[in-house]
């Protein structure tokens, strides 16, 4: 399973009808990257992997087709609007028909222009755990449609501060979806439990290797659910009925396994190893590391081909 697709991968996935004007926008690799779409200018196909997207995208969705993300998935058959945070994958399945609409997709970049990246992760449209899928009547399609096609118009001009007027269109759009109710009409996977399991196992992965600029940030079985954006409990369950393993016991494995890999091919000191394992002081380093391998951090490196210890290590 890929780790995320980058605005990049998006790119190369999919195509642009040959009278849409809508490759002059890109912005591929620019950290404030954004861009709008209508949805029938560009040729995508029917299914959409699963997995996460470096980028926040806003969609207005006219046509059927199925979301899936986390343990749950949604049937989508009239008109909604869908925002997908970049911390959580989801997969979509179009369905049958024409599939019409709009889309726009941003970075932390982008938002952070306007100093709202932080209320935007806390926001009810984007928050971790929230419900991302919003159904909308014909006005309010017309209402939402026409800001969109307002954010068209801005990004082929040449206005100075057309971008900051986008924004203002954006947030727009954001606010008619909070004056709406979010969709709850849910339903379970029946491979739930793979699916959820195969998620924890990437986003363990995503976590390293780590390094001075790159500390270990998901130590615990609920900072994994939190980003999976399940129960703690649902996350433990699936991930034992698969593996036959806990979360924690497989976090641990791995937390150990990079030790082990820092110990031997860095000249790290023990602090150093520590910190960048997401350990708050050496000591706790010290006692997980005995706990799990009957050894500590200074002793397995004493042991690696004789060597001695590395200084201050």
């Amino acid at each position: 399973m890929k780790s995320s697709e980058s605005l990049t991968d998006f790119y190369r996935r999919v195509s642009f009808k040959s009278t849409s004007p809508a490759s002059r926008h890109r912005q591929v690799g620019e950290l404030d990257h954004f861009n709008v779409y209508r949805r029938n200018d560009m040729t995508c196909k029917d299914y959409s992997p699963y997995n996460r997207r470096d980028f926040y995208k806003i969609s207005l969705i006219i046509g059927s087709g199925t979301l899936y993300y986390a343990d749950k998935g949604i049937a989508i058959n009239k008109r909604a609007l869908l925002f997908s945070n970049p911390n959580i994958p989801y997969a979509w399945e179009a369905g049958e028909g024409e599939q019409t609409g709009y889309f726009c997709l941003f970075t932390d970049g982008f938002v952070n222009t306007n100093h709202q990246s932080e209320s935007l992760q806390n926001s009810p449209l984007f928050r971790i755990g929230g419900k991302p899928v919003y159904f909308i009547d014909e006005e309010q399609e017309k209402k939402v449609g026409r800001l969109f096609e307002k954010m068209l118009l801005e990004i082929d001009s040449d206005y100075r501060y057309k971008y900051d007027l986008i924004r203002n269109y954006m947030n727009l759009v954001m606010h008619e979806a909070l004056k709406m109710q979010p969709a709850d009409s849910y339903f379970k996977h029946t491979d739930a439990a793979s699916r959820i399991a195969a998620m924890f196992f990437e986003l363990l992965e995503r976590q390293f290797p780590v390094s001075h600029e790159h500390i270990l940030q998901l130590r615990s079985a609920n900072d994994y659910a939190q980003q999976l954006s399940v129960h703690t409990n649902h996350l433990n369950r699936a991930v034992k009925k698969v593996t036959g393993k806990t979360t924690t016991e497989h976090i641990s494995a791995r937390l150990i396994k990079e030790a082990r890999t820092l110990l031997k091919h860095t000249d790290w000191n023990i602090a150093e190893a520590a910190y960048c394992l997401g350990f708050e002081n050496p000591a706790y380093f010290n006692n997980f590391f005995r706990k799990q391998t009957g050894k500590t951090p200074r002793g397995y490196r004493e042991g690696i081909n004789g060597k001695k210890p590395v200084p201050n290590g």
